[in-house]
């Protein structure tokens, strides 16, 4: 993994929150993702367990958020990782990239990209796969 530190705009560290949708009670692979986007120089803000899509949304706004990457390992992904897209949007929101990641079926993925949820990592994914796609398809 790359240990340089990772801006854009030359300017600031990218801004991630990591979140934990819905009744999804299991984060070690959040954490880890937390770990590893920190390591890289991005700043990373972690929701916590158990947020609503609402919650998410607010933290991202409130949080001047570049990314929000969500993590579902209980099968919900394709009706709150689209809540969240969907709160944004009618917050006016639509500079902050937003990835997801958890147990997510292949023919999911396509469904999660139309509603404006992209990456989509699963399993196994390697940690420099991720913050490569950050930083290649941030935003702001």
């Amino acid at each position: 993994m790359s240990t340089s530190t990772v801006t854009h705009n030359k300017k600031k560290p990218i801004r991630v929150l990591v979140s934990k949708l819905g009744l999804d009670g299991h984060d070690r692979g959040a954490l880890v993702i937390c770990r590893a986007l920190r390591d890289s120089g991005m700043e990373v803000i972690y929701s916590g367990l158990f947020c609503t899509p609402d919650q998410v949304a607010k933290i991202a706004i409130d949080e001047d958020v570049d990314v929000v990457a969500m993590s579902l390992l209980n099968g919900a992904h394709l009706t709150l990782f689209p809540r969240v897209a969907t709160v944004l949007k009618e917050r006016g929101v639509k500079d902050i990239l937003l990835i997801g990641g958890g147990v997510i079926p292949g023919k999911d993925k396509k469904l999660l990209e139309e509603k404006g949820v992209e990456g989509n990592f699963g399993p196994g994914t390697p940690l420099d796969v991720i913050i490569q796609y950050i930083n290649n398809n941030i935003k702001k």
